[in-house]
C-alpha cells in the first residue's frame, strides 16, 4: 500500500483529497497544525469507511520539528505520495501589509514546501516511483489584488514545480501543481458572495473540494505517469 502524505490535510481540498486518495486503498497521512482534532476525524472517518489513515500535527514551517516528525513517519514506511496543500491567507494591499503578514504567506507554502519535500526525496527516488502535487492558485497564475504575498508564494511554488519535475524525470517520480480558482469552503466562504462568483467565474458557480481531490487523484496515479512539470489550473474557465 502507497503512503501519502497530505500538509493541511484538515482543511476543505486537503480532507477531500485524503478521503479521494483512501477511497482508491493509499494510506493517507492527514497532517495538521492548529487543528488536529479535526485532522483526528478525518483519519477515524477514513478508518471506518475501511481506508488507512492516521493524523499527525506539527508546523510546517519549523524545519526542526518538520524533520522529527519525517523521520517518525517514516519508520512505519516509505512516503511516496506528497501533497504540499499546506496554506494561509494574510490578505492585505501592499501598502498597507506588514513585514509579519508578508513571511507568515511566504514561511507556510514555500519554505513549508522545503521543509516538507526535501528529506523525503532521497528515499522516493532510490525507490524509482514518485508523486508530488503542489497545491498553487489562480492567484499565483493571475495575480490579485490585496495577494502580493500569496501570490509571490504561489507563483514561487510554481516554478520550483517545474524545475523539481526536471530533477526528477528520469526517476519516474512526477511533480505537479495544481492551482484552483474560487473553491467552496471556510478560506473563500468570507471573500466572495454568490453574486461575487457570478461575475467573476464563466461557469457561475464556485468548485467543490471534490472536483481539486479528483483531479489530484489522477496525477497520483500511474495513468498520469508522463504529466510532470504542469500548472494545471482548475477554476471554471477564469483563465
Amino acid at each position: 500500500m502507497k503512503r501519502a502524505l497530505i500538509t493541511g490535510g484538515s482543511g476543505d481540498i486537503g480532507a477531500a483529497i485524503c478521503h479521494k486518495l483512501a477511497s482508491n486503498n493509499i494510506h493517507v497521512i492527514v497532517h495538521s497544525n492548529q487543528n488536529f482534532s479535526k485532522a483526528q476525524n478525518i483519519a477515524e472517518t477514513i478508518k471506518q469507511q475501511g481506508g488507512s489513515a492516521e493524523a499527525i500535527a506539527f508546523d510546517v514551517c519549523d524545519a526542526e520539528a518538520t524533520e522529527k516528525a519525517l523521520q517518525l513517519l517514516s519508520e512505519s514506511g516509505l512516503i511516496q505520495i506528497i501533497i504540499n496543500n499546506a496554506g494561509i491567507h494574510r490578505d492585505a494591499p501592499l501598502a498597507g501589509m506588514n513585514r509579519k503578514q508578508w513571511t507568515d504567506v511566504i514561511d507556510v507554502s514555500l519554505h513549508g514546501f522545503y521543509n516538507i519535500t526535501q528529506p523525503l526525496l532521497m528515499p522516493m527516488i532510490q525507490s524509482r516511483w514518485g508523486r508530488i502535487i503542489n497545491m498553487s492558485s489562480v492567484a499565483g497564475v493571475m495575480g490579485n489584488r490585496g495577494q502580493c504575498n500569496y501570490s509571490a508564494a504561489k507563483a514561487a511554488l510554481n516554478g520550483a514545480t517545474k524545475s523539481l519535475a526536471q530533477e526528477l524525470a528520469s526517476r519516474k517520480i512526477t511533480v505537479n501543481a495544481i492551482a484552483p480558482g474560487i473553491i467552496q469552503g471556510s478560506m473563500t466562504e468570507n471573500s466572495f458572495d454568490a453574486q461575487a462568483i457570478k461575475s467573476i467565474v464563466p461557469m457561475k458557480r464556485a468548485g467543490k473540494p471534490e472536483e481539486v481531490a479528483a483531479l489530484a487523484n489522477f496525477l497520483c496515479s500511474d495513468d498520469a505517469s508522463y504529466i510532470s512539470g504542469q500548472i494545471i489550473n482548475i477554476n471554471g474557465a477564469m483563465a
